[in-house]
């Protein structure tokens, strides 16, 4: 037999723990120079803590035989076995040789007997063979046995598994192994964990069987491990997997996608990950090119570690990291294709050296393996996933390399989507707030506030929109409408519907016939264009409201909902009507609340129904809510609990508008709202009657000095003489055209507000319409005269007649 055994390193360490001695063998293993290393702690030489075994021996002084990690000079991870062997250098001044020796060959010649044969296949088994006698007490183990558990037979023989390892998990083996000597019944285990004799963790599946005699007595039992590791990571890379498909996109959100990458493999696969996207991807912008040959600066998205508060990091989330050129991110990114590192490879030096922080944290977390995946979807990149291990002392092998390509391919199309995501969000919502109104205007007929609210993260921004509305007269129209459906689409048929209003409103259409108007507009609209109503109601509940569910079922799609109201602060009359939206909420100067009756009228867009106006006096101080239904139906309660909600919310003492619109998202909205939500709020007023004059005039051609008349001196009891010039040309044509051209009776009114309106009235339904005078006609030429000198004029239909109206700036003096 040959018992030559090579030594690769043999090292003496004095009782302080300090190398005394140094050899060639351990120079050439581990790189070091004996005058770099003499002198120095030995336990600096270590990448990881000594197995409890060799500690417990060490500190008995007792010979000792284990797996040790070392620390290799240029970084890597050397994996030696070591044998102590303490020595007496004097009273005092103990000394300890520790060797790495090449294991030694057996061979021999001849025939060997059956037994002989037999005890050499137990030794020589490739897998871990234990035998115990009844009493569960050692009576011998292979060589593979001693090496995982780090002691020899002789130190193991006549004790039981709670002796020799008295920590978890061997109470529970010794458990199992008592319940096989009672029994008599093998038993299967399977534990994954690190051996006292190993520096890394293994998945070992073991047998406790018992071992009988001829009449079937329990004798004894034998244990047989075998390492199931490869098995056992491949479970669980399954199980990463799934894991990845089932959490990972929960949401377009780019910036919680990244983070679910990062939860899914920290731990179960590697120990610290983190996240870095392109600038232009974070912003859910298009990806930018990649600068060949230059450096990049990417955006910290994401970071997970299995330490708490990620100590491993140099830079937060959010902050940019900086690639330079010629490293292996860049090389990553750049190449399209996963590389494993490690931080003595060539670049990655250069990469570790680029930050102090985090050359830092390599050395203090003794990082020793990182895999870098580029973030590419539809066949551009995107960002780089980095994974590190530190804490596990396996590094990256073939197969991690394919699971991470793997789960990042699954991310990365996550992770488009919510960029997408975002930049149609960002465009619909830019596009929607450019076609909502501004401040709202300073009108003596109501005080105005608003709020709106577009949907959150998680669904797409709707169509709902409001507006306020001047008209003649003083007047002023409150609109508020929803556009069924989601995104760009919602938002530019929003757009289009808010213009058809205004358009309409100018015209001076009562709300029914405006209403039905728009009904006829969103017939038109491209059916491909136009979002469809769903089957939920609209306006439903025990306010009376009609929804789709009944109509649209038997007629077919529609797409939006609209309520129109207008007030006239003179007569203090407001008329309303509305297109299958939530009723308006009233709450009268006594602070009492009510949702008012209207007819609910069919959605828009179902043609050939009806819409009815109805009209109310409301007193001064009244104020009136309009609303979308994403403010008083959720998800977590119907319509009508919404309803109760808003009702309590606006009653009580009479508060500032803006802070009433507050208090009324605070009290309504219990959760985040599912759906774009608008609040109307305009409180009314009236128009002081001081500041209105009415005339009858006869239908007589000298009306119309008499009709310049009083109005010139109703201008100077107000102080307006600077305006009477113009105020009574425009009397006299527009009273002229009355008597000439109308039908009694004919009135005069006057009205002073922001501005000076002259209205003459008469019962003819024939509108005014501007015409081009020839040189030598007699007439033809008052209706330009009255646009010369108003600022606007125009004509509306009223249930008796119509009225034409001018409206002319009132002096600076004013």
């Amino acid at each position: 037999m040959d018992a030559r055994v090579p030594e690769d390193l043999a090292v003496v360490v004095d009782a302080g723990g300090a190398v005394l001695v140094w050899s060639a063998g351990a120079r050439q293993l581990l790189g070091y120079e004996a005058t770099e290393i003499v002198g120095r702690p030995a336990r600096s030489l270590l990448a990881g803590r000594l197995p409890p075994s060799a500690r417990r021996h060490l500190a008995a002084g007792h010979r000792w035989s284990t797996e040790v990690a070392l620390r290799h000079r240029d970084g890597d991870r050397v994996v030696v076995r070591l044998q102590g062997i303490p020595l007496t250098a004097g009273p005092g001044r103990p000394l300890w040789l520790v060797t790495g020796a090449a294991r030694t060959t057996v061979s021999g010649r001849g025939e060997a007997g059956a037994a002989a044969l037999w005890d050499l296949t137990l030794a020589q088994l490739p897998m871990p063979v234990a035998i115990y006698d009844r009493d569960a007490r050692l009576v011998t183990a292979n060589e593979v046995m001693t090496r995982i558990m780090g002691l020899s037979v002789a130190e193991m023989r006549g004790l039981t598994l709670r002796e020799i390892e008295a920590r978890p998990p061997f109470d529970e083996y010794d458990r199992l192994q008592r319940e096989v000597l009672r029994t008599g019944r093998t038993v299967f285990h399977e534990q994954h964990g690190q051996a006292p004799g190993e520096t890394r963790e293994h998945a070992w599946s073991m047998f406790f069987s018992p071992l009988k005699d001829e009449t079937g007595a329990v004798q004894g039992l034998s244990a047989v491990v075998f390492d199931t590791t490869e098995h056992y990571w491949a479970r669980r890379h399954l199980a990463v997997l799934n894991d990845a498909s089932v959490r990972i996109g929960s949401t377009l959100d780019v910036g919680r996608t990244a983070d679910e990458l990062a939860e899914v493999a920290v731990g179960q696969f590697a120990d610290y990950v983190t996240v870095d996207l392109l600038e232009s991807v974070a912003l859910g912008d298009e990806p930018e090119p990649l600068p060949p040959g230059r450096s990049l600066t990417v955006r910290r998205t994401a970071q997970r570690s299995v330490l708490p508060g990620c100590p491993e990091s140099a830079a937060a989330p959010g902050e940019p990291v900086h690639y330079p050129a010629d490293t292996p991110p860049m090389w990553a990114l750049t190449g399209g294709r996963a590389t494993r590192n490690s931080p003595g490879d060539p670049g990655m030096r250069e990469w570790i050296a680029a930050s102090q922080a985090r050359a830092e944290a390599v050395a203090r977390h003794m990082i020793h393996s990182v895999l870098l995946v580029p973030l590419r979807a539809r066949g551009v990149t995107l960002g780089l996933v980095h994974f590190v291990r530190h804490r596990t002392p396996e590094s990256f092998t073939e197969d991690d390399q394919r699971l991470a390509e793997e789960i990042v391919a699954r991310a990365a199309v996550s992770v488009d989507n919510a960029r997408r995501y975002t930049r149609e969000r960002r465009t619909a919502l830019a596009l929607q707030r450019s076609l909502l109104p501004g401040p709202p205007p300073s009108l003596a007929a109501t005080e105005v506030a608003y709020r709106y609210l577009p949907t959150g993260s998680g669904a797409d921004v709707g169509g709902d929109w409001f507006d306020v509305i001047p008209l003649s007269g003083a007047r002023v129209a409150l609109v508020v409408g929803d556009v069924v459906g989601h995104g760009v689409g919602a938002s530019a048929t929003m757009g289009r519907l808010r213009t058809a209003v205004r358009t309409l409103a100018d015209v001076d259409l009562a709300p029914d016939e405006l209403l039905t108007q728009l009904d006829d507009l969103v017939i038109r609209l491209d059916p491909e264009e136009t979002p469809v109503f769903p089957g939920r109601q609209k306006g439903a509940g025990g306010a009376g409201g009609v929804g789709a569910g009944e109509a649209g079922a038997a007629l077919g799609e529609v797409g939006a909902t609209c309520l129109y109201a207008v007030y006239d602060p003179v007569s203090r009359r407001c008329t309303m009507a509305r297109a299958g939206h939530p009723p308006p909420a009233l709450v009268t100067p006594d602070g009492r609340v009510r949702f008012l009756d209207l007819p609910a009228g069919p959605p828009l867009g179902l043609g050939g129904l009806p819409f009815e106006s109805v009209e109310m006096d409301l007193p001064e101080g009244s104020l009136l809510a309009l609303y979308t239904d994403g403010l008083v139906e959720t998800a977590d309660h119907d319509i009508e609990v919404g309803l109760n909600l808003l009702r309590g919310a606006l009653g009580g003492p009479a508060v500032p508008l803006e802070d009433l619109c507050d208090q009324v998202l605070r009290t309504v909205l219990t959760d985040r709202p599912a759906d774009d939500i608008v609040l109307l709020l305009a409180r009314t007023s009236a128009l002081d009657t001081a500041k209105v004059r009415t005339w009858q005039l006869p239908q007589h051609p000298a009306a119309v000095a008499g009709a310049r008349k009083m109005a010139g001196e109703q201008l100077e009891a107000w102080g307006l003489t600077d305006a009477a010039f113009a105020t009574e040309l425009i009397v006299s044509e527009l009273v002229t055209n009355a008597v000439r051209y109308g039908e009694g009776p004919i009135a005069l009114r006057l009205i002073r507000d922001a501005s000076l309106i002259c209205e003459v009235s008469d019962g003819s339904n024939t509108a005014p319409h501007l015409r081009r005078a020839r040189v030598y006609d007699e007439g033809g030429r008052g209706l330009l005269l009255v646009a010369q000198l108003s600022e606007r004029w125009g004509s509306r239909q009223t249930p008796t007649g119509k009225t034409i109206w001018a409206e002319q700036a009132l002096p600076a003096q004013t």
